[in-house]
């Protein structure tokens, strides 16, 4: 019963960075708040938008702080900080952890099924890839770590941020995304009859 778009993992920061959210949704909000405020505060101050190392570097700083004190508790949630760099050129992926760990990544993931996400990041060597090809790959990899028997039913999110939209953090429109989730359900449909006819044989 629950109301699509209303429990979102997803959020802008600002016009070049993106954000994903796990673990608790109320802490990732007010995560998700923090680096808006960062955000917003560099570009009034320095008159430019914030590069996502900067930002990277604050967010874990503040979720840090939850650590020091026994009054606090931590923070139950980690943040996927995507965006791009004016001055280097590039663009960036970043990962805040409840302890203040913040690293940059070629590729991650956070949340259930991590492990296995990674494993399949890893295989499908993403930099030799478009973001047209990416997307799909994106959506078969949460399609298949999700468990639709342990696990509650999943809706599916995707952004980017690609020089096509230059260089804009964007979510992709309801077509795109469900064009996207067919394409991964039907791959990992066709990859299980493959291995069910080689195990006839």
């Amino acid at each position: 019963m629950l109301v699509e778009g209303t429990g979102r993992r997803i959020h802008g920061i600002d016009t070049h960075i993106g954000a994903a959210v796990a673990g608790l949704l109320p802490d990732g909000r007010q995560l998700v708040n923090r680096a808006r405020d960062e955000a917003r505060a560099y570009r009034q101050n320095y008159g430019e938008m914030i590069p996502p190392s900067t930002l990277n570097d604050r967010m874990g700083s503040f979720m840090h702080v939850f650590t020091y004190y026994a009054y606090y508790r931590p923070v139950g949630s980690a943040i996927l900080m995507a965006g791009y760099d004016q001055e280097t050129k590039q663009a960036e992926l970043y990962c805040a952890e409840p302890t203040g760990m913040a690293i940059r990544y070629f590729g991650t993931a956070l949340g259930k099924g991590a492990r296995a996400a990674k494993t399949e990041i890893e295989k499908y060597k993403f930099q030799e890839k478009t973001v047209a090809e990416a997307v799909g790959y994106v959506a078969k990899i949460l399609c298949s770590v999700h468990d639709d028997v342990k696990d509650k039913p999943m809706e599916v999110e995707l952004s980017v941020i690609s020089e096509s939209n230059g260089w804009r953090h964007e979510l992709l429109s309801k077509e795109k995304r469900d064009a996207a989730v067919k394409w991964a359900k039907d791959q990992i449909e066709a990859e299980e009859m493959a291995e069910d006819d080689d195990d006839d044989e």
